[in-house]
C-alpha cells in the first residue's frame, strides 16, 4: 500500500480510494498543546509512561528513535535506528513502549548496531533517560510491539526459523516462544491477541505470562477461503470485540482476487459476531474498531456506494448510494463527527452528502480533513530498500472550494486515536503535535 499508515502486509497492494466533507465544526476551548519541529516523524507515534514515541528520519536519510515528553513535548533523547527486513508495504514502524511502573517505562526499537552474522540489534532504553537497559541481537524481523506488560517481537522472518519471543521489558529476559510470524492485533494486563501469518492466517489468543494458547479462529472462517494477507489488513477493537479487516489483493499470474472484508469477533472467545464480505475500508476513515467505513464491490470488481457501518453490530448507520458517487477527480474528507460525508476536488467545488439520510448536504462554509499530500513521494532512506512512505498527514479543507485551510487545529480524534488523553500527529512537514482535549484512550485510524 502506498500509505504506510494502513498496517499491510507481505506485499505492497494499490492505494485505496479516498473521498471529500462537509460540516462545520463549533471553536473548542484551549487546551494544553505542543508542537516539535526538531523532528521529522515518518512512523506512528506510541506512548506510556508520560513519554511519546516515534521513528523519525534525519537529514541524511538515516533512522533514528526520538522520544518527547508528552506533557510538554520536549525532545528527551535520540538515537540511531533501522529497519532489518521490514517489508517496504508495511511502513516505518514505531518503537515499542511499554510501562514498567507508574511514571516509569522501557523503549524498545531497532539499532544499526551489527554483530557478527546478526544484521542488527534489539535495543531496550529507559523511556524518559535513553539509558541503555539490555540488547538483543537481531537478524531480520518487523520490529518489536506492546504486548501487554511485555515486549512481543517476530524475528528472524527472513528465515526457515522465524518465530516470535515474548520478552521482559525491564531485563529482555524471554518468556515464550513460537514459531513462525506474527503480529499482535490486541492485548491486555493477561491476555494478546496474535495474527498468525501463514498460507492460511489464524488470529490465536494467549496467555501472556504463560504462553498457553487460548482461542483460535482461521481468517477464512468468516471471509471465505482463498484469503490473501499481501493485500494489507487491519484491526481496530472495541470494548468487548476485535474488528478485522483484510483487503483484496489480485494474484499477479492467476489475476483471481482473494477473499476481503470486515469481520467481528469476541475478545473473550473468538466468536464471530457479524461479518462483511466483500467491502473495501476506505481512507480517511475511523479504525476498525470505531466507525469503519467501507465501500461494498461486487463479483464483476464494481464498486457500489459508501457506508458507515457501527463497529459494534456491524450494522449500517449510515450510507451514500453509488448514484450519489461523482465520476472521478475526488477524495474523501469527513469532519470531526463523521456524520458526513464529502467528495472533496482540489482547487474546484466538491459535494457533501448526510451520512444518516443520505441526501445531499450545504457545501457551504463545510470543512472536511483528507490527507494533505495525494502523491507522496517515497523516502529517501540511507541503506535501506526503496518503497518506504512516512506515515500520513491530515489537513482540512474548504469543501466549497477545495482550497486547504490556513492555521488549522488538531485533526479528529477518529484520526489521532488518544492516550490517557493525550492526541499526538504528524503534520505534512513531518513536525510532532500534541493536544490533550480530554478524549480518554481511544483507537485512531490505524487501530
Amino acid at each position: 500500500m502506498i500509505w504506510p499508515h494502513a498496517k499491510p502486509a507481505l506485499l505492497l497492494a494499490g492505494a485505496l480510494a479516498l473521498a471529500g466533507c462537509s460540516g462545520s465544526e463549533a471553536a473548542t476551548p484551549a487546551h494544553p498543546t505542543w508542537h516539535n519541529t526538531e523532528v521529522n516523524a515518518v512512523s506512528r507515534t506510541t506512548a506510556a509512561g508520560g513519554v511519546a514515541m516515534t521513528t523519525s528520519m534525519r537529514p541524511d536519510g538515516a533512522l533514528e528513535t526520538v522520544a518527547v515528553d508528552l506533557a510538554s513535548g520536549k525532545k528527551l533523547w535520540a538515537h540511531p535506528a533501522t529497519m532489518a527486513g521490514r517489508l517496504p508495504g508495511m511502513g516505518i514502524p514505531a518503537p515499542a513502549i511499554v510501562e514498567t511502573g507508574p511514571g516509569q517505562a522501557v523503549a524498545v526499537a531497532i539499532d544499526p548496531a551489527r554483530r557478527g552474522r546478526w544484521n542488527a540489534t534489539l535495543i531496550a532504553r529507559d523511556a524518559r533517560t535513553g539509558a541503555q537497559k539490555w540488547t538483543r541481537p537481531v537478524h531480520s524481523t518487523f520490529g518489536p510491539q506492546r504486548c501487554g506488560a511485555f515486549v512481543c517481537l517476530s524475528e528472524q522472518t527472513a528465515l526457515a526459523t522465524a518465530r516470535v519471543v515474548v520478552l521482559d521489558p525491564a531485563t529482555g529476559r524471554l518468556m515464550w516462544k513460537l514459531p513462525g510470524i506474527a503480529e499482535v492485533e490486541w492485548s491486555d494486563a493477561s491476555r494478546v491477541v496474535l495474527l498468525r501469518l501463514a498460507q492460511h492466517p489464524v488470529l490465536e489468543s494467549y496467555d501472556l505470562k504463560t504462553g498457553k494458547a487460548g482461542w483460535r479462529l482461521p481468517v477464512e472462517q468468516p471471509l471465505g477461503t482463498g484469503v490473501d494477507m499481501s493485500g494489507g489488513w487491519s484491526f481496530g477493537a472495541t470494548a468487548d470485540n476485535l474488528i478485522g479487516y483484510v483487503a483484496p489483493y489480485t494474484h499477479p499470474e492467476t489475476e483471481k482476487v482473494s477473499a476481503f472484508g470486515l469481520f467481528s469477533v469476541k475478545l473473550a472467545d473468538g466468536t464471530v459476531n457479524w461479518i462483511r464480505p466483500s467491502v473495501v475500508r476506505v481512507y480517511p476513515s475511523g479504525s476498525p474498531g470505531y466507525a469503519p467505513v467501507v465501500r461494498p464491490v461486487d463479483q464483476q470488481g464494481q464498486y457500489g456506494g459508501f457506508a458507515r457501518l457501527d463497529a459494534e453490530s456491524g450494522r449500517v448507520l449510515g450510507q451514500i448510494p453509488a448514484t450519489q458517487v461523482p465520476d472521478s477527480g475526488w477524495w474523501l474528507a469527513f469532519p470531526a463527527r463523521m456524520d458526513r460525508l464529502g467528495f472533496l476536488k482540489h482547487g474546484r467545488p466538491g459535494s457533501a452528502f448526510d451520512l444518516a439520510t443520505g441526501q445531499n448536504a450545504e457545501v457551504k462554509d463545510a470543512r472536511g480533513w483528507s490527507f494533505c499530500v495525494t502523491d507522496p513521494k517515497p523516502l529517501a532512506l540511507k541503506g535501506q530498500n526503496p518503497g518506504f512512505y512516512s506515515v500520513a498527514s491530515l489537513c482540512e479543507f474548504e469543501l466549497a472550494d477545495g482550497r486547504k485551510v490556513a492555521g488549522s487545529g488538531a485533526p479528529p480524534a477518529w484520526f489521532t486515536g488518544s492516550q490517557d488523553g493525550w492526541r499526538t500527529w504528524r503534520d505534512e512537514r513531518g513536525g510532532l503535535h500534541g493536544i490533550k482535549d480530554s478524549t480518554g484512550t481511544a483507537p485512531g485510524m490505524y487501530g
